[in-house]
């Protein structure tokens, strides 16, 4: 008895599914200019400046001074995701399978469409015949990814706004990683209620509004190489989504393999960088 009594020990199973650790929604989407479409590009179309000048005289002629036109492109792309079961697995297991890789793939679109906007964020930009906008290196702060967050740092990208005139009105954010919010924690001008009166550390424990800006933090911004992250400001004038068809869903049974249910889901969109001005890059030390 003594011996074989382990292999009648009861195991208890939870009856609900632990979805680990993850981004679950899309946290740069309500940031962005969002336009639902039907359409293989979408053109964000740009009206450029001129400055007013003297009337010298009585009856002159009308100034004619050529107010200068462009435009930028977006281009979606389908980001899927997909999964397998078989018939008999729901019918093995304590809980539905299908319903919970749905929703394992819902989340994973959101995070995808956190993706398309970082990447259009200091890629490459698209204008009306398809050809590629760089980046301005007029519109990055300390190039190079020498120095941490700082708070000369933030003033600087705050100087790039001013210089190109953008309204102070406009909402602000400013996306950052894990360790730029710790710097943050580390700097008394973010932190001291002599500096900043939101009381930042009451709610999520990093600062979540500072020096005009809302602070956003985000594990899926660019790395070019070690101790180097791309973190970047913007206005919601900056980019342009593109959505031809939002996130969607199917759970089916596959005929052609043993009537297996396939869980599928998609979206299709695009970005593109509209205005330059509206956004400054960051070339951060990703250290403390």
């Amino acid at each position: 008895m003594g011996a074989s009594v382990s292999n009648v020990y009861v195991q208890t199973y939870e009856t609900h599914v632990r979805h680990l650790a993850q981004q679950g929604i899309t946290r740069l989407r309500p940031w962005v200019m969002e336009k639902g479409v039907h359409s293989e590009a979408h053109n964000w179309e740009r009206l450029g400046t001129q400055e007013a000048t003297v009337k010298s005289g009585r009856l002159v002629a009308t100034p004619e001074q050529d107010y200068p036109w462009s435009r930028r492109q977006s281009v979606p792309v389908v980001r899927h995701t997909g999964d397998t079961t078989e018939q008999e697995d729901p019918t093995q297991m304590l809980v539905d399978p299908n319903s919970n890789i749905a929703v394992a793939q819902g989340k994973a679109m959101r995070r995808a469409v956190d993706d398309e906007i970082i990447a259009a964020a200091t890629g490459d930009s698209r204008d009306g015949d398809g050809s590629a906008v760089a980046f301005p290196a007029t519109q990055i702060v300390q190039a190079g990814y020498a120095s941490p967050l700082s708070f000369d740092m933030v003033t600087e990208v705050t100087e790039k706004f001013m210089e190109r005139d953008i309204d102070p009105d406009e909402q602000k954010v400013m996306v950052i990683g894990p360790k730029q919010a710790r710097k943050l924690l580390q700097l008394t001008e973010a932190t001291s209620g002599d500096y900043n009166a939101m009381k930042p550390l009451t709610t999520k424990g990093y600062v979540e509004s500072w020096m005009g800006y809302s602070w956003l933090v985000s594990t899926r911004l660019n790395s070019p190489a070690a101790d180097q992250l791309d973190c970047f400001a913007m206005t919601k004038k900056a980019i342009g989504l593109q959505v031809n068809r939002d996130i969607w869903a199917r759970i089916a049974e596959d005929p052609t393999v043993s009537f297996a249910w396939r869980i599928y889901c998609a979206m299709q969109c695009g970005a593109v960088r509209v205005e330059d001005e509206h956004l400054v890059w960051m070339q951060v030390a990703d250290t403390i």
